[in-house]
């Protein structure tokens, strides 16, 4: 039980700080901070699949999961905001 109070408080420290980074930057600075987040959540997914394959708890592994599937819609959503911002770049014909 120790190991889940330990990976909860992880968890919504990750949550609170990610909130509060995420909230303080000027909307002119999201998209070309996409690629970062792209990196962190690439990191997130890594890190989860890391701590499901280290632990037999139940709830680690329903917490790992959400976190997989999260950080995955966190990358695919970064790919395809920087697509369709690149896309504003194209000359038209």
């Amino acid at each position: 039980m120790e190991q889940f109070v330990s990976y909860l408080t992880i968890f919504l420290i990750a949550v609170f700080v990610g909130i509060e980074v995420i909230n303080r930057i000027p909307p002119l600075l999201h998209t070309p901070l996409m690629s970062g987040s792209n990196a962190i959540s690439g990191i997130t997914v890594i890190g989860a699949i890391l701590t499901l394959h280290t632990t037999n708890h139940w709830i680690i592994q329903v917490l790992g999961f959400l976190a997989i599937v999260a950080a995955t819609v966190n990358v695919i959503g970064g790919f395809v905001v920087t697509h369709r911002m690149l896309g504003m770049f194209k000359k038209k014909d």
